[in-house]
């Protein structure tokens, strides 16, 4: 035989130099969860080892976070307010807007990405306005466009609607623009899919919908071409990262949505994924190290350059990347 790929992984030496993909630290954003209230530290009971932080302490917690190396944050809030207007979502008062204003107090140099939703701060627990037992699309874009404009308030380094509406990124845009924030980027939950991968989120940021679901505003999950034209539609609204969710039963789309557009794209390595991991390392079924890095490397590989994960932390901490 004259061509052997084997001499290209005889040692650790020329496997590393000889690698097509690598992790970049910086590129890892670490989603939290922020509450209200003091003194507040509680396990998510289906998420192992993430936690739902009031302010005091989401400080402390960014300590150790800042000293393994995270750079950036995608921050979640719960209020304890809700109703049918989601007015604690853009009340400048709100739990994500004054944990913005005290973290980059704190952490000037920490990169503050805010999630703009309302489905935590809706009664109804939809990601908008509902009229007939439906979510209404373009009455719910002024809400958004005022929930992302408070964060930009408040200091957030970039805003991150995940709602799904149709139109939802060229009002936030335009509301942006329209009161000085040209410089405010927008990372779209572009292509996110309506996933039972979602459960734990669910439970994370008590957002579960009281009735029904949400099929009719996230993606199909059968559907990839039409998740590269929700794509296509963020970028030409303005979006200057674009977004494939939930990440790992959905590389397809990930690839595709790196191959077409001119922007850095992000995936959302989401609940249930880490979950099933920690669920299958509790039982000793798989070598828990190795699946988080494998995982990092798939989403990687498949052409994402930024990873939202919950296994952030724990993979710096132990230098599962580098």
């Amino acid at each position: 035989m004259i061509i052997r790929p084997r001499r290209l992984r005889k040692n650790e030496t020329i496997r590393n130099m000889v690698a097509e993909t690598a992790v970049n630290p910086d590129s890892l954003v670490y989603p939290m969860f922020v509450v209200e209230g003091e003194g507040v530290k509680e396990e998510i009971p289906s998420m192992p080892n993430q936690y739902r932080f009031s302010i005091d302490e989401i400080l402390k917690e960014l300590e150790s976070c800042v000293a393994v190396g995270i750079k950036s944050i995608l921050l979640f809030g719960i209020p304890s307010y809700k109703d049918e207007i989601a007015s604690s979502a853009y009340d400048d008062d709100g739990v994500v807007q004054r944990a913005v204003r005290s973290i980059k107090a704190k952490f000037p140099d920490l990169y503050v990405i805010t999630d703009v939703c309302l489905c935590e701060y809706m009664s109804h627990g939809h990601c908008g306005i509902v009229k007939d037992n439906d979510v209404d699309n373009d009455s719910t874009l002024e809400l958004l466009a005022k929930t992302a404009l408070s964060h930009a308030e408040a200091g957030a380094d970039m805003v991150a609607p995940s709602d799904m509406m149709d139109g939802r990124v060229g009002a936030i845009r335009a509301k942006l623009d329209g009161n000085g924030y040209t410089n405010m980027p927008i990372m779209a939950y572009s292509a996110k899919f309506a996933s039972a991968y979602y459960g734990p989120f669910r439970d994370a940021a008590d957002s579960a919908p009281h009735f029904g679901d949400r099929k009719s505003y996230q993606m199909d999950v059968r559907n990839g071409r039409e998740a590269l034209r929700e794509v296509e539609l963020d970028l030409e609204e303005g979006a200057d990262i674009v977004m494939v969710k939930p990440g790992l039963a959905f590389l397809d789309v990930l690839r595709g949505a790196a191959e077409m557009s001119n922007v850095h794209v992000a995936v959302y390595n989401v609940s249930g994924e880490y979950s099933m991991v920690k669920a299958a390392a509790k039982m000793g079924w798989i070598d828990e190290d190795s699946i988080i890095r494998e995982n990092l490397i798939a989403f990687k590989r498949a052409g994402a350059d930024i990873i939202i994960t919950y296994h952030a932390k724990e993979a710096l901490e132990k230098g599962l990347i580098h």
